[in-house]
C-alpha cells in the first residue's frame, strides 16, 4: 500500500510513517522543510518537498499519483498567526482533496481535533478559535465530496509513549491521546476499508486498538 501523507514530518506523522514502513506499507511525505528529508528516509519513508501553501493541485496531484490512500495531518502548529490557520488547517485540506480527486484515489483520512464547538465560547483564545473553524471548515469540505473519507477527531495530543489502548467512537468524552496511539489508529484506518464517511473521536481509553478498529 502506497500512502501520501500531509505534513510528513509531524509526530503524528513520522510515527505514522514508523508503522507503515514496519507493514511492509511504502509512506510518502510532504514536507515542506527539505532538510527534514533525511528523518522521514531514516524510518523508509519516501520525502516528497512541497509547500501546500503555495503548491498547484497538478503539483499535489503528482505526489498522490499511484497512491492508495493519503492523510492529511497538516497544520500550522501552536505559535502561526491566524492567516496561517486557514492557508494550512483548511485550504491545504481541500487542496489535498483537490488532488486526491485528480489523481483518482479514494481514500482519504483527515486529521481534526475535538471539540471544534469551543470557537464559539467568548472565553477561548482568539486565535485558537480561528483554527477550531479552519478544521471545521475543512471537515465540511471533505464531507461534500466523493471520496472514501474518515475525520479522525483525537483529544488533546501528549508525547507519552503509546499505552495500545483507546476510547473511539462517533462521540466521546473530552480527555488526551498520545501521538503514538493517534498514528496506530490511522494505520489500522488505512489497512482495511473501515469507518468510510465516519467522523470518529479518539482519546486513550482501555480497549486495545486492534479490537476497537474491528467494531467498526
Amino acid at each position: 500500500m502506497r500512502v501520501v501523507i500531509a505534513g510528513g514530518h509531524g509526530k503524528i506523522a513520522l510515527n505514522l510513517e514508523k508503522l507503515l514502513a514496519a507493514n511492509g506499507d511504502h509512506a510518502v511525505g510532504i514536507i515542506r522543510n527539505p532538510d527534514h528529508a533525511g528523518d522521514l528516509r531514516d524510518l523508509s519513508a519516501e520525502p516528497a518537498v512541497l509547500d501546500l501553501e503555495t503548491a498547484t493541485v497538478d503539483e499535489v496531484a503528482e505526489v498522490l499519483a499511484g497512491a492508495d490512500a493519503t492523510v492529511f495531518a497538516a497544520g500550522a502548529g501552536p505559535g502561526s498567526g491566524v492567516a496561517r490557520k486557514d492557508t494550512v488547517d483548511k485550504a491545504a485540506s481541500a487542496l489535498l482533496a483537490d488532488a486526491a480527486e485528480r489523481a483518482g484515489v479514494r481514500r482519504f483520512v483527515q486529521v481534526s481535533a475535538m471539540g471544534l464547538s469551543r470557537a464559539d465560547n467568548p472565553a477561548t483564545d482568539e486565535v485558537f478559535a480561528v483554527y477550531l473553524r479552519a478544521k471545521a471548515a475543512a471537515e465540511e469540505d471533505l464531507r461534500a465530496r466523493d471520496l472514501d473519507w474518515t475525520i479522525l477527531r483525537p483529544g488533546r495530543l501528549t508525547d507519552d509513549p503509546g499505552a495500545g489502548q483507546v476510547h473511539l467512537a462517533d462521540e466521546v468524552p473530552p480527555g488526551e491521546v498520545t501521538r503514538e496511539d493517534v498514528a496506530q489508529v490511522l494505520a489500522g484506518l488505512l489497512a482495511e476499508p473501515i469507518a468510510l464517511r465516519r467522523t470518529l473521536e479518539l482519546t486513550g481509553g482501555n480497549t486495545p486498538v486492534s479490537e476497537v478498529l474491528s467494531r467498526l
